[in-house]
């Protein structure tokens, strides 16, 4: 059994921005798949199975990434459990902790209003259960953190590719209100940054966002941490990444929208928009700043 400091459960989308930057700052690491593609160690997690024959070909490491989600009550616990019986090197004779790392959603972030890490989430949705439970795990010699991530952007992720999805037609326009975004270089960045911090992050949830843009109309200024969809949608259109014009119906509907409701200016009002998600606490505590920090 081979050992690495941090062990990615679950290659995909965010390990395109994680491992080149784990080469980057000289960490080593090691990832799995279903499948067991291109290197990866072939590793599926059943919620449901405690047999310990899956963990036994997982390196030792000292954090273990999971980005795959898991829902409900027991997962999170028997996922740390099995890892600990089949590593019990892991925790070595220095008491040092073997940390996890969960990558959530801030949709479970659901009240109007400004929502920080410590603000009320719906602890009823199947994933904050899940994560409650890992976070309840965390102690001298296991550490636990979750990252609820805003909406997830960058390679193949465009946002000017969605708007075709959620802004088909006038009615679904009218319903989209907020959208927060991170790029995967940040979300990178912060998983290097609580790897190597763990001591900060410990028993702790934190929301990640790219903390932008702006909030600038009618001569009134302040932080607007999210976009606004009528706004993306009277900028893009429907054409896509591809294409450098604006076209389908979307900025007409935007106006027709604006007039029936009396708007003069985009973006619309934090008033209107409901959620604002606050993840400055990250940002401070692992002195970091977004490099990512606004969608074009």
């Amino acid at each position: 059994m081979f050992s690495v400091e941090l062990l990615i459960l679950g290659e995909g989308w965010t390990s395109k921005f994680l491992i080149p930057q784990l080469k980057e700052n000289q960490i080593s690491y090691a990832s799995t798949s279903r499948s067991g593609h291109n290197d990866t160690l072939k590793f599926e997690f059943n919620p449901d199975s405690h047999d310990p024959t899956p963990f036994q070909i997982l390196p030792t490491a000292s954090t273990i990434l999971i980005t795959f989600p898991i829902k409900n009550l027991g997962g999170s616990k028997l996922l740390v459990d099995l890892y600990l019986k089949t590593h019990p090197k892991a925790i070595n004779k220095m008491n040092l902790a073997v940390n996890f790392v969960q990558l959530g959603s801030s949709g479970i972030f659901t009240e109007p209003g400004w929502s920080d890490r410590h603000s009320v989430y719906n602890k009823a949705d199947s994933r904050a259960i899940a994560e409650d439970e890992l976070l309840s795990l965390s102690q001298d010699s296991i550490r636990t953190t979750v990252l609820n991530l805003s909406g997830l952007w960058g390679g193949e992720r465009n946002p000017r590719n969605w708007i075709t999805r959620v802004a088909s037609t006038k009615e679904l326009l009218i319903s989209k209100t907020s959208l927060h975004l991170i790029h995967g270089v940040d979300v990178a960045r912060s998983i290097i940054a609580v790897h190597r911090q763990f001591d900060k992050a410990a028993g702790s949830r934190w929301i990640l966002t790219d903390r932008r843009v702006i909030y600038k109309r009618l001569g009134v200024h302040g932080v607007f941490p999210r976009y606004d969809w009528w706004d993306l949608a009277n900028a893009w259109g429907d054409g896509g990444a591809d294409s450098e014009e604006v076209k389908g119906p979307q900025p007409q509907w935007v106006g027709e929208l604006m007039n029936q409701n009396g708007l003069r200016a985009l973006p619309r009002s934090p008033d209107i928009l409901g959620k604002s998600l606050d993840s400055r606490e990250f940002w401070f505590t692992f002195g970091l700043e977004p490099v990512k920090g606004r969608v074009n």
